[in-house]
């Protein structure tokens, strides 16, 4: 990896080694990908305010989420099919966050289990949950979550139905995948991913097989999962899900100031601004031109973060600048589990924390905490 020097770097050689219908999955956004392109254009468009013979020789990146202390104010996101990028890649990617010491969050799609990845880590993780129809298997899942000492749920709002992502129909991606000739001859061009994926017994959605009533397998899961997507999911069902949880409480895929209040009023610890990095509703706002008006509305009374876009501590500064108290990163952090595993994972947190602080000492920051919108020339380019 040493010549690796960005998040970029690390895509291309992922597109090398995943298959197709994997990598597609991760780096795909639905129907046109608008709001999928405009997450990242839109934190470009944002320049720094550089200042100079600023005594900028004591610099931390130190900062608190959800009570945690953190190495810097970033998370990595929840994203389903991790174990499918890299064999093991829940474990692999929650041992990284650990070694640097900013949080993990597991999805409910993940194909490793919440057991698997409390087993082979020592801190506690965040622990995300999609709402399905079974409620008795959601509150089994909660449960499992509490017992694996995860420190956070994280409620995803936005999946009550599934954005189409045209990709993921040309490719077969399907429960299970589709063999295809096309699908077949692209495995055998990734050999070190196959021999890998050999190896591990994690293939199926560890979360699910053999937890949900009747879904004993890959093909009994996938008419499971088409039944589960609930679109009576409401406000009202997060007072029982906080209830049967009693820990902190997260909710994520906001984008509107109105929802903002409501999950201030639900009583949730925190919120995620988030349009699910582009993959449910195109057309939708950039996750940073939402930013703005909902920190300004509820940042006082709930610790706002953000997701979407974020490929660099230079996009984690943005968010920062206009209200966010810490970024959560998805694709960026896949990209480097599926070039490198654990290895690169790490080398991705180090690269985005050097970009951080080089670029806050240039706006004349030394702390996360002061970072404002006056580092920004043009704040007003988000909204």
């Amino acid at each position: 990896m040493n010549k690796i020097t960005c998040v970029e770097d690390f895509r291309r050689v992922a597109r090398r080694r995943v298959p197709r219908m994997f990598y597609d999955y991760m780096d795909s956004g639905s129907w046109t990908e608008s709001t999928y392109r405009a997450n990242e254009a839109d934190l470009q468009a944002l320049k720094f305010r550089q200042r100079v013979a600023v005594d900028i020789a004591r610099r931390s990146l130190r900062a608190r989420l959800l009570g945690e202390d953190v190495a810097m104010p970033l998370a990595l996101a929840p994203t389903g099919l991790t174990g499918m990028q890299r064999a093991d890649g829940e474990i692999l990617a929650a041992r990284a966050a650990e070694r640097f010491g900013v949080p993990f969050t597991l999805s409910t799609m993940s194909i490793c289990s919440i057991e698997d990845v409390a087993a082979r880590t020592s801190r506690p993780f965040w622990f995300q949950l999609y709402v399905m129809r079974d409620r008795e298997f959601i509150g089994r899942l909660i449960d499992r979550a509490r017992a694996a000492r995860c420190s956070a749920l994280m409620v995803t709002l936005d999946l009550q139905v599934m954005g189409q992502r045209h990709k993921d129909i040309k490719n077969g991606l399907s429960t299970p995948p589709r063999p295809t000739l096309a699908n077949l001859a692209n495995l055998a061009l990734k050999p070190q991913w196959c021999l890998e994926m050999a190896r591990t017994p994690r293939r199926a959605f560890g979360n699910i097989v053999g937890h949900a009533k009747g879904v004993a397998d890959m093909r009994s899961l996938a008419s499971w999962t088409a039944e589960q997507f609930d679109a009576t999911l409401n406000w009202d069902d997060l007072a029982w899900i906080k209830e049967r949880w009693g820990g902190k409480l997260v909710v994520k895929g906001i984008l509107d100031t109105q929802d903002a209040r409501r999950a201030v009023d639900a009583g949730a610890d925190a919120l995620v601004v988030s349009n699910h990095g582009g993959r449910q509703l195109d057309g939708a706002p950039s996750s940073i031109a939402a930013l703005p008006a909902i920190a300004q509305a509820v940042g006082d009374r709930i610790e706002v973060l953000m997701d979407g876009g974020v490929r660099s501590g230079q996009d984690t500064l943005r968010a920062l600048a206009l209200g966010a108290r810490g970024v959560l990163i998805g694709r960026a952090f896949l990209y480097a589990l599926a070039a490198y595993g654990e290895a690169g994972v790490l080398r991705c947190l180090e690269l985005m924390a050097n970009e951080l602080d080089v670029t806050m000492a240039f706006c004349g920051r030394t702390r996360v905490q002061d970072v404002d919108r006056r580092v920004l020339v043009n704040p007003e380019a988000a909204c």
